[in-house]
């Protein structure tokens, strides 16, 4: 039976779609709704003139996104599709008079463009279309571009194509008055074809709803997280907002930074960050740095569309934000901002003069002095005619990902990934669909990992306007085992639970995060101290971090490729050394190394994990020059200090012959420190050999950790 009714209403609603005609709003055309007649017709004359007011604001929104030559606040223009207060107005209005006249085109034209407006996945924008063209009347000439656009939100991308086709073949008669038009539909319809060919090869993910610790009735977007995914800061539009104001715009609270912390794997409640961060107009997050000290925050401006400003971490509390000096801020309009991983480059997007196109990705490399240098553009692999926005530079130092409107995009922005390798950047490439699609898809960023990633979306099923998700990737799906003569036996043979599911790995990014706790080694409390990341083979420090002073806590990305010395210093304290050799082919890795500083006591000694020995010799090797001269500053600033420099070995060779390189090896490093005016008599070079280990010799890791340098106090 209800197959039945399906099957009656399709052909009813087949037969009215094609039978009727057009019936204007004349009291002449409704005989029998006299009474009704004077209301409907003033509700009919209300709702029609609030629709061409916002359609008249609409339009010229889509002629300056055709032309690209204006910003809407990146931050904001989701929220704001130009004229939607009028349409708002219009809609209950417009539904009305469609209910007493059902068959005005018109009519079912405003309601279609009302519809889409409101909401570009509508289904009923495209059914009020459907049915303003099948009157046969005559209605503006857009209807097909705009059905185009709604089946295109749909992922109908044939019927979109088959509607731009139609729009396009009416431009056509006047080229040179519809030139920029018709650049915008051929755009529209390649974007189809991509989006047609994305979704023929859909990417492996899961997309998650990061629930309602973070996500409420209201918009939650820009989201921002360290390195290893321990905090985010986001942006919101509650009602609660700093300063209880109302964008006149689009009737939203104004915007708020909040934060949240992951705690045994699931995200606190999001906490406003307050009048420090927040005022009582727009401030939204627009970056992060990699150990979540640094954040930087968008704040909106009339003048000039406003402006990025930064606020450090002290302890728990975050700094008054700073405006960021004239070389990142312009005259312009400034929003997405990356740190990079050693916080020696800033990329921004902006449309300043001299841009490529409507918004270009640019960078600042920081001065000797620390201030932020004169803006470069990113150039024209990563930067199109079209819009970029939402930059983010991976971890891993190399990796950028950005949205942008030109390119292969499937609609909107859409978010790339680009790779910088020998000299340059790779041409981007599309994320690909579910994660891109039709709409407008801002505000990426990726876990250092690559195993996650974050971003805003409308989706359905959410806890209000806009919600953060999380991306799960999944990778490739491995191919199915081949099963010949030999393991089909073997499984018959075998028991069931020696059959596991496979364990999908991605393609991550090949990189160590270090992170752990700074604390004194006596008392256990948690100490704000200086980490220098030293590139070993080149003798430079890359970048300078602090430990938190009230968590002791710190993070650093180490992309590979290279041998890294880490030093921890604070004064009144030994400095503490670690080494990472990486590969360039060396996976991603969480390496947490929590460090106890010791004080300078007498007794007191400490490992030289940067001390590096020719092979089988007592010549030091050029790598080891930046911790001899750690320890060069360290007798120098205590003049008073003697020590003992002593020298292991692993047990391979005789007792005899490690005895003798051992103390070969301690007197080269005196020897070093001599040259640089340390006086002899405070340098003690001694030889242990094999005499003292501290791991086992069994292995080729254990010999590694026996063959060491040491200092030692003798006295102060």
């Amino acid at each position: 039976m209800n197959t039945l009714y399906k099957i009656v209403s399709l052909i009813f609603f087949s037969f009215t779609i094609g039978f009727a005609q057009n019936i204007e709003f004349e009291e002449s055309n409704f005989p029998g709704k006299k009474d009704q007649w004077p209301e409907v017709k003033e509700i009919f004359k209300d709702g029609k003139y609030a629709f061409e007011i916002g359609k008249k604001e609409y339009d010229l929104m889509l002629e300056n996104y055709v032309m690209e030559n204006i910003y809407y606040p990146a931050s904001r223009k989701d929220y704001q599709r130009a004229g939607n207060v009028y349409f708002k107005q219009a809609l209950p209005l417009l539904l009305k008079a469609q209910t007493f006249n059902p068959n005005n085109a018109y009519l079912n034209y405003m309601l279609g463009t009302t519809c889409f407006n409101l909401n570009p996945q509508s289904d009923s924008a495209i059914k009020f279309f459907e049915k303003a063209i099948a009157l046969k009347a005559k209605i503006p000439t857009d209807v097909n571009y705009f059905l185009g656009w709604a089946y295109q939100f749909q992922l109908n991308w044939d019927e979109a194509i088959k509607y731009y086709k139609l729009n396009l073949n009416s431009l056509k008669s006047n080229f040179a008055a519809n030139e920029l038009a018709i650049e915008d539909i051929n755009k529209k319809i390649n974007e189809c074809k991509v989006g047609k060919k994305e979704m023929a090869s859909p990417k492996r993910i899961f997309v998650d709803n990061l629930g309602e610790n973070i996500n409420s009735p209201y918009p939650e977007y820009s989201a921002y997280i360290s390195a290893d995914e321990s905090m985010m800061l986001l942006t919101a539009r509650r009602e609660n907002t700093t300063g209880g104001k109302t964008d006149e715009n689009d009737k939203w609270p104004f915007e708020d930074l909040y934060q949240t912390f992951k705690v045994n794997g699931k995200w606190t409640k999001a906490k406003n960050l307050g009048e420090v961060i927040n005022t009582a107009d727009h401030d939204a997050s627009s970056g992060l740095s990699g150990d979540g000290s640094t954040m930087f925050i968008f704040k909106y401006k009339e003048k000039d569309g406003g402006d990025i400003y930064s606020s450090n971490l002290l302890g728990e509390t975050w700094t008054k934000p700073e405006h960021l000096n004239k070389n990142v801020n312009s005259k312009r309009h400034e929003s997405s901002v990356s740190l990079s991983y050693d916080g020696k480059r800033l990329y921004f997007v902006s449309d300043r003069d001299g841009t490529i196109g409507d918004r270009d990705i640019y960078y600042s490399d920081k001065d000797p002095k620390g201030e932020w240098g004169k803006a470069v553009n990113a150039g024209p692999i990563l930067n199109t005619k079209y819009g970029e926005d939402g930059v983010f530079i991976h971890p891993d130092g190399k990796t950028i990902y950005f949205s942008s409107k030109g390119h292969n995009t499937m609609g909107g922005y859409d978010i790339f990934k680009s790779v910088f390798e020998k000299g340059r950047w790779s041409e981007p490439e599309n994320l690909g669909y579910p994660i891109n699609g039709p709409d407008d898809d801002v505000f990426f960023v990726i876990s250092a990992s690559g195993n996650h990633g974050y971003f805003a979306s409308s989706k359905q099923g959410g806890f209000g306007d806009k919600d953060i998700y999380k991306i799960t990737f999944l990778g490739p799906e491995k191919p199915p085992l081949v099963m010949n003569e030999d393991n089909l036996l073997a499984s018959v043979t075998a028991p069931i639970t020696e059959f596991k599911a496979e364990k999908l790995v991605t393609n991550g990014p090949k990189m160590t995060i270090l992170k752990g706790v700074i604390t004194d080694a006596k008392t256990n409390q948690p100490l704000e101290a200086t980490i220098e990341l030293i590139d070993n083979s080149l003798n430079e420090v890359i970048a300078t971090f602090k430990s938190n002073s009230t968590t002791g806590k710190y993070l650093v990305s180490l992309p590979s490729g290279k041998n890294y010395g880490i030093f921890v210093k604070k004064d009144g304290y030994l400095f503490h050394s670690e080494n990472f050799d990486l590969k360039s082919s060396d996976e991603y890795q969480e390496v947490e190394k929590n460090v106890a500083l010791k004080q300078i006591e007498v007794g007191q000694s400490i490992v030289l994990k940067n001390i590096f020995f020719d092979f089988d010799k007592a010549s030091l090797r050029s790598e080891s020059m930046n911790e001899l001269n750690q320890l060069v500053k360290l007798l120098t600033d205590n003049p008073t200090l003697k020590i003992e420099l002593g020298s292991h070995t692993d047990s391979k060779g005789s007792d005899e012959y490690n005895q003798k390189l051992s103390q070969s090896r301690s007197q080269s490093v005196v020897s070093y420190l001599i040259t640089k005016q340390i006086l002899a008599d405070r340098l003690v070079p001694k030889g242990y050999g094999e005499t003292v280990p501290v791991a086992t010799n069994e292995t080729e890791a254990g010999r590694q950790e026996n063959r060491r340098t040491e200092f030692k106090i003798l006295s102060k």
